[in-house]
Formats: structure tokens, sequence, C-alpha cells
């Protein structure tokens, strides 16, 4: 029989991770002295104490550990609880590898310009919105003016005050010098009832949003639009949506050096 500190030393495990052992009835003292409260310990208790180390090395929680060795689990549910863990260490590299990605692509940035990039890319969840729209072809990417001159009109004639910043979504699939389908959106708070141009409805809300911040004048944003998607193909993303344009702040002007532009991605992994 082993003193806990014997045991302790002879196994490489703390006294007081064995004492927490006991506690939790993980890993119980072959005896306990009813006089003194000594804890002692069986050589042959190693053998469960190194399958406990043994089965955290693998990731597993003590209440996992405990359910394997104390628990009537059948063959099928062991592996059933191995097979978790390792779909959980797989995510787990999965997601460490495109954190390196991400890494490397910004040294890479800061060797070529010797700077910070002005832009950082995050994935975020956009929550469903209502809003008032109108959606049709235009001209090019600048021809919005009229469009949200319709919808200011339609707001205005139903009283409705916006809640949140204005977007535009952008549906085609690549980029167009004419002909281009944009859906302007004002985000209400009450239903209202629409009209033929002017349709009331929810913006779905999506999981994966790829997004950054623009500063600066509507006529610079081929620059934002650059980063973003250069930032999507290192990070092994895919498009899977038509992006939106979110006007923090905007006076309209293409050429307002004021002017502060979200731009949403939907994406998802390669």
């Amino acid at each position: 029989m082993f003193k806990i500190g014997d045991f302790s030393r002879l196994s490489q495990v703390s006294v007081k991770t064995l004492r927490y052992y006991d506690e939790i009835g993980l890993l119980r003292p072959s005896e306990i002295d009813r006089f003194t409260g000594y804890r002692y310990y069986s050589a042959d208790q190693l053998h469960r104490l190194n399958r406990i180390l043994a089965l955290k090395d693998l990731g597993l929680s003590l209440e996992q550990i405990d359910q394997l060795l104390n628990g009537d689990l059948s063959a099928s549910e062991m592996r059933g609880m191995l097979k978790l863990k390792r779909a959980e260490i797989e995510q787990s590299i999965e997601d460490e590898q495109a954190r390196l990605a991400r890494v490397e692509a910004r040294l890479n940035q800061i060797e070529q310009e010797s700077k910070m990039s002005n832009y950082d890319v995050i994935i975020k969840k956009v929550a469903p919105q209502r809003v008032a729209a109108v959606r049709a072809v235009i001209a090019n990417y600048s021809s919005q003016g009229p469009l949200w001159e319709e919808l200011g009109g339609f707001l205005g004639r139903n009283k409705i005050t916006p809640v949140a910043p204005c977007l535009t979504v952008y549906y085609d699939t690549e980029f167009k010098e004419h002909d281009v389908d944009v859906e302007v959106c004002e985000v209400i708070g009450a239903p209202v009832r629409g009209t033929d141009r002017v349709q009331v409805r929810e913006l779905a809300g999506l999981d994966t949003m790829a997004c950054l911040v623009h500063h600066g004048p509507f006529n610079t944003l081929n620059q934002a639009y650059s980063v973003l998607m250069q930032w999507i193909q290192t990070n092994s993303y895919r498009i899977v949506g038509p992006n939106r344009e979110v006007y923090l702040e905007s006076s309209g002007k293409q050429d307002d050096s004021g002017c502060v532009t979200e731009i949403q991605l939907p994406v998802e992994r390669m």
C-alpha cells in the first residue's frame, strides 16, 4: 500500500488531483485510515489511473471518462463517444488551419505594403430584418438615385421612420457594366402594406457573412471588394448569395469621403 504522497510520486499525478479524483468518485483510495484520514492506494490502482490519464489525453472530459470507466456503456456507445471527440478535434484542426492562413495572409500583406491593411475582414451572423424595398434592373451601379427617391416617397406617405441603416442588395453573380439587378432597402419596424413597386418583406438572416467596413467615397468601393474577394479565396470560402452594402454613414454622393459602408458577402467553407 502507498500513502497518497508516495502514490503521487509513483504516478506523477499531483496530490491535489488525486484528492479531486477521490471527491468525484473517479479514483477512490484503496483504504482510508479511520483515525488519521490518510489515504492509501494499491499498486494495481495504477492501471486505472493510467487509463484515466490516457482517456484525458484524448480530450475527453472527466465526466465522459467516468461514464467510460464506471458506466455500463455498450461498445456502440463507446464508439459514438470517441467518434464525436474525433469530429471535435477535426473541426478544431480545421479552425486552426484557417486561422493560420489568415495569419499568413496578414504577414504577406505587411511584407508587400510595409504596413497594416486599412481593412479587417470578419465572419459574423446577420439577423433577419423587415425591409421596405424596391428592386429593378438599372443602367449601372451609380444609377440608384431614382430607386431611393421612390422608396423615400413611400416611407414619407406612410409616415415610416427607418430603424437601421439602409442597404442595397446586388443580385448579379458577377460584375456588370450595364443592366445591374439591385434592390434598395430601408429597414423598418412595424409592418405596412406595400405596393406593386415597393415590397415589404423579411430580408433573410445569414449565419456566415464575410464583412468589412470601407471608409471613403462610393467610387472607391472597388478597393474594399478586392480585399474582401482575396480574403475569401485565401481562407477557402466561396460566395453563396447576393452581396449587400450597408450604408452606415452616407450623404448619397458618390465622391463623399465621409461615407462609411459595410460590405457583406454570404459565404461557406469550400
